[in-house]
């Protein structure tokens, strides 16, 4: 298969799952369409290199992560950060009711061991799957070695649609109590506040002529943001291990923040679209490992994980949410970012808004309440916790 056809191929499907999403308002997520159509083109005539012989192999999907995380840090402030308290409680809500029911239930019905392996991948990304996928393979586990990276590459297919569902009934009760008028003054004030368009300010560069804010200039700077975050961890890493994507969204708060880089700056730079697409194909590309032989082997146990799994982040996120006074529909969908993190969390949000209402204005207000507590969610899920999490649980085997 040549290069060019297999780009075709890969967009074409990117193309679908969008096409689908628009046709059923998000009620079914382009995510989980070409999630279907990978695992389809996997099990008949992909090449397993497919992705990597269109053009993104890991290293350039690991280029657009660092780029894109550090640019998801310009959506959020400081302000903003410090507001997303009870989003980070919520969030380890859910992992928590993950542990508690897989632990209470789970290790009855499917052995230790299997929910030993399986609860660091389910509330997490690929890092935390190949963690438990090896310690399972040292331990002479080796059906837990591959279910480990099965349950990483499945759990999104329960993820995406229950999310769809409950962001779409968030937004309904939001934008009914914004048009009834009946959206309390301080919430008002809180979403006016972060949807005022102001024309960003590079302070540090206010005496620059705008005609030398090239797009070179932009991704030079936005570069810089997320080599720094690099260069942090590094340092850190003899004393604390620290997620570089972690310090990425960090910095692009900072920098924002001072004035180094404008909000959305990768979108300024014409780079947003093209970064998406090659993040997007990369986490595909992990479907190949799901063969057919395999996922009959360890159907039973994937399926009641994942079941058992968001059915203790729904109770526990209920419980948390009803403290925090925080709606049923947010909570749950914050403590399900664990299920696929970013781009997913970003993906899915911006679907539902723009499945709900054509108005900008009504866009800005769902955008300024649902968007930061997914994407601080899947953060704290995905990218932090799930590594603490193997890095325990990995003993245990």
């Amino acid at each position: 298969m040549s290069q060019m056809l297999a780009l075709v191929i890969l967009v074409a499907i990117l193309f679908i799952g969008d096409l689908i999403a628009v046709r059923t308002k998000a009620w079914v997520p382009s995510i989980f369409v070409c999630a279907v159509l990978f695992l389809l083109g996997y099990w008949t005539f992909f090449p397993q290199d497919i992705v990597a012989l269109a053009g993104v192999p890991p290293v350039v999907a690991t280029m657009m992560m660092y780029l894109l995380i550090t640019n998801m840090g310009t959506l959020l402030s400081l302000q903003e950060l410090k507001k997303q308290w009870k989003t980070i409680v919520i969030a380890l809500s859910g992992i928590l009711g993950i542990i508690a029911v897989l632990f209470g239930i789970g290790t009855f019905i499917f052995g230790y061991e299997t929910i030993v392996v399986a609860i660091p991948p389910l509330v997490g990304g690929v890092v935390s799957a190949l963690i438990m996928s090896e310690g399972a393979k040292e331990a002479g586990l080796a059906t837990l070695s591959v279910f480990a990276i099965v349950i990483y590459v499945m759990q999104g297919f329960a993820g995406y649609p229950i999310t769809s569902i409950v962001l779409k009934k968030e937004g309904k009760r939001l934008l009914k109590q914004y048009r009834s008028g009946q959206l309390s003054n301080e919430a008002a004030a809180e979403i006016a506040a972060t949807t005022v368009e102001v024309k960003p300010e590079l302070k540090l560069f206010k005496n620059m002529p705008e005609k030398y804010n090239t797009d070179f200039f932009k991704f030079l700077r936005l570069s810089l943001v997320a080599y720094l975050a690099y260069l942090t961890s590094t340092l850190a890493a003899p004393i604390v291990t620290i997620s570089p994507f972690v310090l990425c969204l960090l910095f692009g708060v900072i920098a924002t923040s001072v004035g180094f880089l404008e909000k959305q700056v990768l979108q300024k730079a014409n780079g947003f679209g093209f970064a998406l697409m090659a993040l997007m194909l990369f986490i595909f590309d992990g479907l190949k490992q799901a063969t057919p032989s395999m996922m009959l082997e360890i159907i039973y146990p994937l399926v009641g994980t994942i079941v058992l799994g968001v059915i203790g982040m729904y109770i526990f996120s209920f419980i948390a949410g009803k403290i925090l006074k925080v709606s049923k529909d947010m909570a749950f969908a914050v403590s399900l970012t664990a299920l696929y993190g970013f781009p997913a969390d970003y993906i899915i949000t911006n679907e539902v808004i723009k499945s709900l209402t054509e108005d900008e204005k009504e866009r800005e207000i769902l955008t300024s309440h649902m968007l930061p507590p997914m994407l601080v969610g899947g953060f704290i899920t995905v990218t932090m916790v799930s590594v603490v999490l193997a890095g325990i649980f990995v003993g245990f085997l």
